[in-house]
């Protein structure tokens, strides 16, 4: 405990007080009553934060129908006590119990029967915060909750519960600390009983949306700091100090239809820091693979191969914001900077200079030093009208695109077209509505004609609106190429509007492995190896970057590292497709189809598995298996799988019918046309006019064509 003051009568410290009671005590008998509160004590004195302590550390005190802990070092201790007393309260249903946790003053005092006790403001206001709850709670005052937010541990299981009325028309801001199963994630009861202030007492609510700048300059705040440690610290024997990993910020409101706010707000992050072109910044995929986990600092760095982090948590009200951000060292998780942001949306003007002045007061540098790159990090996500609905609707849209389904790529679709209609000149929402409108035309199955064509006709208005009102916007390149790539199979220009976004941002790992994938359907190997490490060594923990990097490593027979990047990406995506298809490739390639066939078998996806198997087993010599599994991709998947099939026939040595499907696969429009130059089971045939001609129509030519 921190001394607050001192003289010979009176010494006034900070204590961390865990109060518990056993709810409905009263109405027990007293046999119960006894029986139930030496059940508590005995659960209580075998929790390792009281075993642990020393006499110096803790104080014990009974208070009738349970006992309130003084811990003296953090408040930490009384949160780790709370949960290992709800765990073991799991097993005994019939002991109800509450508990309350403040940080506030106490003092020595000695009772009457002369024993040194301990008394005070902060023991009283842990038993407010108590009784606001009902049995099973773990409340935590504003103040503790403020003093964890900032560590992983206990972010995540922060639930804002907002005001409860207690003694004296007191109000306390209280916070629900829940870590499923431990705890009760119910609101109290006096929660829901408390009455809304009139409407005439409310404050006027003003539609200021200034905060979206703000929280861009939050941003920029991260980068400077890391810029400036980075100059001023040695460099990390393993890592390299200029790395910086943005993890997800945790919404801390608890209420998951405001998660897609606190997971925009990371993305922004990770955007505005990419276009720092000498700052290795982790891409989207890589760093929300710690959502909701609680690994510490060293292990995320490690496995992200960075020496910052910046971690924090975001709560939003209806008028209000609040976030917390700290920048800190992966390897000891020591905090290089951090800062709290919690602002009445009044002001844009001022809440930028007061965010401006605590910059230049933390880290004395300019933010639009270190050679202006700094000046870079203006976030495109703000909305031309500044129209705070319109980012909403963004942020929402970015939620749903994240999840990768067509039916929650359709949702994305109609936020995006809402924040277009809220702000009609809002290039970033309409790169957004080209990138997944072309996602739901080209990725998924299922999907009718009709919607495919208008899902087109949308993604080549949205893209050419989004150049035509920034054409310096990376991300409306990047629409611009998938359309190019992906439906037009126009690889020249795709290459180019590739490489526009890559010059835009040049750290971004999304643009990286799309110009990295293109390069590899073009026959530049070597490049799109080169790129696609890169692109893997900014987003290293994305399984899809890893198996395409094998791709290109197969078409340059560079099997055993193939084999390797197919092996990292199953391990962080074991149900992702095709891996187990590539390795059985590689063994066909080597010569081993007994561990082709054994390999085709663990393909996660059906349709895979059945294309795999049909190489796999012909190469083994299993001609009726291979025949079966052949005829059952011709008979179920014949409109969409040409490409496959021909690939089949190819290895069959049977030309004819491979250039038949090849032919077909054209008609269908079939992607897998696309990959004519990385099949090594078509590659045999390239110098065969007939493969030149369809490579021709589709824009992909041998290197030694003639």
């Amino acid at each position: 405990m921190v001394p607050l003051e001192s003289d010979d009568n009176l010494r006034l410290e900070i204590g961390h007080v865990l109060f518990i009671d056993i709810v409905g005590y009263s109405k027990l008998l007293n046999e119960e009553q006894k029986e139930r509160l030496n059940q508590l004590i005995e659960i209580v004195l075998a929790t390792a934060p009281v075993r642990e302590a020393t006499d110096e550390q803790l104080v014990r005190l009974p208070t009738g129908d349970g006992m309130a802990l003084v811990f003296r070092r953090s408040a930490e201790e009384p949160a780790r006590c709370a949960l290992e007393i709800a765990e073991a309260l799991q097993k005994h249903p019939e002991l109800p119990v509450r508990m309350g946790i403040h940080s506030g003053p106490v003092s020595e005092v000695t009772d009457v029967s002369g024993r040194t006790n301990i008394a005070g403001a902060g023991i009283n206001m842990a038993q407010r915060v108590m009784d606001c709850g009902d049995a099973g709670h773990i409340l935590l005052s504003q103040h503790v909750a403020d003093d964890l937010v900032h560590s992983r541990q206990w972010a995540s299981r922060l639930r804002d519960l907002g005001e409860c009325e207690v003694k004296h028309g007191v109000r306390l801001h209280l916070v629900n600390l829940y870590a499923e199963p431990l705890g009760n994630a119910a609101v109290p009861q006096k929660f829901q009983q408390t009455k809304p202030t009139p409407a005439a007492e409310k404050p006027a609510r003003r539609r200021n949306v200034g905060w979206i700048a703000a929280l861009a300059l939050v941003a920029i705040l991260a980068a400077g700091a890391a810029y400036y440690f980075i100059s001023q610290r040695p460099k990390a024997a393993a890592i390299s100090e200029k790395s910086i990993a943005v993890l997800p910020l945790v919404n801390s409101t608890g209420d998951p239809a405001n998660e897609y706010f606190s997971d925009g707000m990371s993305e922004e992050f990770i955007s505005s820091l990419s276009r720092l072109q000498d700052l290795k910044v982790v891409g989207r995929t890589s760093s929300f693979q710690f959502k909701g986990k609680t690994d510490d600092s060293k292990t995320i760095g490690e496995k992200l191969g960075v020496y910052y982090l910046l971690e924090g948590s975001v709560r939003k009200s209806a008028d209000r914001v609040r976030i917390a951000v700290a920048l800190i060292k992966s390897g000891d998780g020591a905090n290089v900077w951090s800062d709290t942001y919690d602002r009445e949306l009044k002001d844009i003007f001022a809440v930028q200079s007061e965010i401006a002045s605590a910059v230049a007061k933390e880290l004395k540098v300019a933010l639009l030093g270190n050679n202006g790159q700094t000046a870079q990090l203006t976030t495109a996500a703000t909305p031309s009208n500044q129209n705070v609905e319109a980012y909403n609707a963004l942020l929402q849209g970015n939620f749903y695109d994240n999840r990768h389904t067509a039916e929650d790529t359709r949702k994305a679709i109609g936020d995006y077209e809402e924040a277009i209609r809220l702000d009609p000149r809002y290039a970033l929402a309409y790169a957004k509505l080209s990138y997944s409108a072309t996602a739901l035309a080209t990725r998924y199955g299922n999907i009718a004609t009709r919607e495919v064509q208008e899902s087109i006709t949308k993604a080549r208005a949205a893209a050419e609106s989004a150049l035509g009102l920034e054409s310096n916007l990376a991300e409306a390149h990047q629409a611009q190429g998938n359309i190019l790539e992906f439906v037009d199979f126009n690889f020249a220009p795709a290459e180019a509007e590739y490489r526009r976004a890559f010059e835009l941002a040049p750290q971004n790992a999304a643009v990286m492995a799309n110009l990295a994938s293109l390069l590899s359907v073009l026959g530049r190997f070597d490049e799109a190896v080169a790129l696609g490490q890169r692109a893997v060594a900014l987003d290293p923990l994305r399984g899809a970057s890893h198996l395409n990097l094998a791709i290109s490593l197969i078409a340059l027979g560079r099997y055993d590292e193939a084999e390797a990047a197919l092996h990292k990406a199953i391990a962080l995506q074991p149900q992702s497709v095709q891996n187990y298809t590539w390795l059985a490739t590689i063994q066909i390639l080597r010569g081993k189809p007994g561990d082709a066939v054994e390999l085709a078998k663990q393909e996660t996806d059906p349709f895979w598995r059945t294309y795999a198997l049909a190489q796999a087993r012909f190469a083994h010599g299993d001609r009726a298996e291979a025949d079966a599994a052949l005829k059952k991709l011709i008979d179920e998947d014949a409109d969409d799988a040409s490409c496959q099939i021909a690939t089949v026939y190819a290895l069959r040595k049977d030309p004819e019918k491979m250039f038949q499907w090849l032919e077909r696969a054209w008609v269908t429009h079939d992607s897998g046309m696309t990959e004519m130059l990385v099949n090594p089971f078509l590659c045999p045939y390239k110098d065969d006019p007939r493969f030149i001609a369809v490579a021709q129509k589709i824009g992909v030519m041998p290197k030694d064509s003639r």
